[in-house]
């Protein structure tokens, strides 16, 4: 019982740190960044829990352009609890029709789960079954995640 109370005061206090967001995509600029616009204002989202390949990356472009024909010109709401180091929103992005962007990149093979920073447990087993079917990125033989990438390529 005990388990039970604090199981549920933990859900309780994290819903009350969530904010929820909503607006019109007016850009993506990667396979897990979009800007949407809200209040008349531009706002920078990063999809939480997920990174997709970089633009110079192989499956890079393919990667923004899953996420471009998912939302791109669309309203969407974004739940989030922070913002990153650069001011972006870290957060889940919904399609109207209650698709989440993040979980459709990774199992379609469009991003990987990002395994420091993700606290969505339902996020591994998609991209294992993305994997096991060769979806995407996981059709290469040998695909480089983009965190070892970017410490590959830095400059």
């Amino acid at each position: 019982m005990i388990k039970y109370i604090f199981s549920l005061t933990i859900i309780f206090s994290a819903s009350l740190c969530a904010a929820q967001i909503q607006g019109h995509v007016i850009r993506v600029l990667d396979g897990d960044t979009l800007e949407i616009l809200q209040d008349k204002k531009p706002v920078r989202v990063r999809l939480a829990n997920i990174d997709a390949p970089e633009k110079k990356q192989p499956f890079g472009r393919w990667s923004a352009t899953q996420l471009k024909d998912l939302v791109a010109g669309k309203p969407v709401t974004v739940q989030y609890a922070q913002t990153d180091r650069y001011g972006r929103i870290l957060g889940r992005v919904y399609t109207a029709d209650g698709t989440e962007a993040n979980r459709w990149q990774v199992r379609n093979g469009a991003a990987w789960v990002y395994p420091d920073y993700n606290n969505d447990y339902t996020l591994p087993p998609l991209q294992r079954d993305a994997r096991a079917l060769k979806r995407g990125l996981w059709a290469d033989k040998n695909p480089v995640p983009p965190w070892t990438w970017r410490k590959q390529n830095k400059k």
